[in-house]
């Protein structure tokens, strides 16, 4: 079985590759990966790390190691940062959560608690979220510096594919199971099946740590086109907690900008996202990428408060703002 991914001539030129990991397929793929057992010795490291909870193992039931999982767990705002991809979960339109619950229901049982998010219950489609963010905040966020260095190197390797090989030596080297046929991409294996046109939509690459076995899309064709594929990961770079000197030294580097600058002046004081973008003069998509990277640098940390999200200073926030260090980066 295979999946045929048809490009047009617009496709070519919007292919595009995530410069950060997305959180939203890490929650999904990590949820996948912590129910197998055949993921490499980095996830097995891993996954002996982390505490199976009630809520985890609910989150179980609703993204399954095999098979169907609701496509709205993932949306494209997730390139954006966790808040944005959590808040786009919590408004996801009733007739999108009917249509991909029922998909799921189609292929295995599902609680009861994902038939009442079917039917938009937004008081259980607010816990689905927390527990959500929950598993970020317990099971992701202690490795994401190594996450992100890990995303970050396999893109720098694209870019020097393309430049070498093409399109084509890009797109068939990404995966084994990826073969690139004239303008169109084929992707092998049993759970995939027929045709994707991307009709000028193009197509969104993905590098993903805890992406395993295979690459995987979108199961719905009308949604903006991903292709999600598994990156080469370092047992020895997978460390929990704050980030080692080196990745800190990355991840800073990351900030310089007046922007981030700016949003991370505004965190002093505390601020929801909404505020932050307005204090930048940025969207609230853009002022939550930005954000995301601050907190990857442990310099910001984030709440919920009411329904909002509000956004403070770390320790190490703190004390980069004590040095007089802003100035630099606000000039950069």
């Amino acid at each position: 079985m295979s999946l045929l991914i048809h490009f047009s001539e617009p496709d070519l030129s919007r292919i595009t590759v995530a410069d950060a990991p997305d959180p939203m397929w890490e929650i999904l793929l990590g949820l996948h990966a912590l129910q197998t057992t055949d993921a490499g010795a980095v996830i097995g490291h891993w996954r002996a790390s982390v505490e199976r909870t009630t809520a985890t193992r609910g989150l179980f039931r609703i993204a399954p190691a095999r098979g169907y999982s609701p496509d709205f767990l993932t949306p494209e705002q997730g390139a954006f940062g966790l808040d944005a991809g959590l808040e786009a979960v919590l408004g996801t339109p009733t007739p999108r959560l009917r249509t991909d619950v029922q998909r799921l229901a189609a292929e295995r049982s599902v609680p009861g608690w994902a038939k009442e998010v079917a039917t938009g219950n937004r008081t259980v489609l607010r816990e689905l979220v927390d527990a959500l963010r929950t598993f970020h905040r317990t099971a992701l966020a202690p490795y994401w510096p190594s996450v992100a260095e890990s995303v970050h190197d396999d893109r720098r390797a694209r870019a020097d594919t393309m430049l070498d090989a093409g399109l084509g030596g890009l797109l068939s080297g990404l995966h084994p199971l990826l073969t690139w046929r004239g303008n169109a991409l084929e992707l092998h294996g049993g759970h995939v099946t027929g045709e994707l046109f991307l009709a000028g939509r193009g197509l969104r690459l993905v590098p993903s740590f805890f992406c395993h076995g295979v690459p995987t899309v979108l199961a719905d064709p009308t949604l903006r086109p991903v292709l999600v594929y598994p990156i080469a990961i370092d047992l020895h770079r997978l460390r929990p907690g704050m980030p080692t000197p080196d990745n800190q030294a990355a991840a800073l580097a990351a900030l310089l900008g007046k922007t981030r600058a700016q949003l991370l002046l505004a965190a002093s004081q505390g601020r929801t996202t909404t505020e932050l973008g307005r204090q930048a003069g940025i969207s609230v998509a853009s002022a939550s990428y930005h954000v995301s990277i601050l907190r990857d640098a442990g310099l910001i940390e984030t709440r919920r408060d009411g329904i909002a999200v509000r956004h403070t200073l770390t320790c190490l926030g703190t004390n980069l703002l004590a040095q007089r260090q802003t100035k630099s980066l606000v000039g950069a």
